[in-house]
């Protein structure tokens, strides 16, 4: 029971850090849009694309007419600058991050012309400079999965003293060479870039002029033409054309919307929200324990199986308000880690499902295959008792090893 509990620290614990890391996404997202004094108003004496700047008021008017505020897509693209709030260093941070992603965006562009293959190439070769951390992370956790009946075990033995268990523990993991979080990094790693690639796709395919932020020449207008769209100011002439197929990759794409009255909140349903979900409730099926091992009943397990069904739903819920070019880098991200997944650890436990298990899934063998973790040189001390370990006595020898064996061993002479 004690190590269920311990395993089951382990998996809160890399369950929580993509929660966490949501929230500050969140935050990050919100500090990343760009803020405008609500007195910067668009003039409307020289036109709808024309903006201009805040001039003070002598005296009040008595009735003024409300003017149009300015979109964030009006204003040029610029690094930005931190802060006195936490939230402007946060974005000042994350500007160099975004500066590499939206050359490299519009290099694909260039050389491609379309939007959507731009966004799809970039997230390729994303994926492909990282193949090496997110090996390690899945090898990381197949190991775990591998060692867990020693581990089970090893906290057997100090059944009923806490402490002496957690130091067995962390002797078990050292002396097999595996760290209960290092599958953690990869994973905090992806999300966090969820927060550039969001600004890359909603600001740089929505400004006017974002040559401020490219170091490849960009030919945009000269000044943004700004037209009320749905009751909001919107930015028409952005200098990177955004559609492709027939969609607009920089803003939302739904094509419902459920009121919620009960929260005062309209749901969007998107087509990309839903295959993503999809896909990514597939990459985490495959990385839990396969049910055919006998471990199908272990709560932990369980656990895991229900959890690994709410990112998915969270995706759902941000289709009606995050930008389509953002799920389709999602969507081939996730492709390529099933990909990778399948050539590491195999379909994991992804089958059966509702009761199909394919024959291909069956007794299938990965590509390259996780072994267990082969225990190393122990050390001197039991770090459970904090005494040192007895030694081994040498090997007994066995009176026969000492006793020459007899044969034609005797002296020959010359015969007489």
């Amino acid at each position: 029971m004690t190590a269920r509990r311990h395993i089951g620290r382990v998996l809160r614990k890399q369950l929580l850090v993509p929660f966490a890391a949501s929230i500050v996404v969140a935050l990050a997202i919100a500090a990343c849009t760009p803020q405008f004094s609500p007195d910067t108003t668009v003039d409307p004496s020289l036109g709808a694309s024309a903006v201009t700047s805040p001039s003070p008021a002598p005296t009040p008017s008595p009735a003024p007419s409300a003017a149009p505020t300015i979109p964030p897509a009006a204003v040029p693209l610029a690094p930005a600058q931190p802060g006195a709030d936490p939230l402007s260093t946060l974005a000042w941070l994350f500007t160099p991050i975004f500066w590499l992603l939206f050359n490299m965006l519009v290099f694909f562009d260039t050389l491609t012309g379309n939007i959507a293959i731009a966004i799809v190439l970039l997230t390729l070769t994303i994926r492909l400079v990282m193949v090496p951390i997110y090996r390690r992370q899945l090898v990381s956790q197949k190991q775990l999965q591998l060692i867990q009946p020693e581990l089970r075990e090893v906290t057997r033995r100090y059944k009923g003293d806490r402490q002496k268990q957690m130091a067995a523990q962390q002797e078990f993991y050292k002396e097999r060479g595996v760290h209960p979080a290092s599958g953690c990094l990869p994973l905090v790693l992806s999300l966090f870039l969820l927060l550039p690639m969001y600004t890359v796709i909603s600001q740089g395919l929505t400004n006017y002029d974002p040559s401020g932020m490219s170091i490849i020449p960009l030919e945009c207008d000269p000044a943004p033409v700004i037209e009320t769209v749905n009751g909001e100011q919107v930015v028409t002439n952005p200098c990177l054309d955004p559609y492709a197929f027939g969609v607009n990759w920089s803003v939302k794409e739904v094509f419902a919307e459920v009121p919620i009255p009960m929260v005062g909140f309209t749901l969007g349903l998107s087509f990309l929200a839903i295959l993503s979900a999809l896909l990514q409730l597939v990459a985490s099926r495959m990385t839990l324990p396969s049910s055919r091992d006998g471990r199908s009943d272990d709560p932990n397990t369980r656990t895991q199986r229900q959890m690994v069904l709410f990112l998915p739903l969270i995706s759902i819920v941000y289709g009606g308000f995050l930008p389509a070019g953002l799920f389709l880098y999602w969507i081939f991200s996730t492709l390529f880690s099933i990909g990778q997944q399948y050539l590491i650890i195999g379909w994991g436990g992804m089958f059966p499902i509702f009761g199909w298990d394919p024959p291909f899934a069956q007794n299938h063998s990965p590509r390259f295959p996780v072994a267990l973790p082969a225990a190393k040189r122990p050390s001197d001390t039991d770090a459970a008792t904090g005494t040192p370990r007895p030694v081994p006595p040498p090997p007994r020898t066995e009176p026969s090893a000492t006793i020459r064996p007899r044969g034609r061993s005797r002296r020959r002479g010359r015969r007489r």
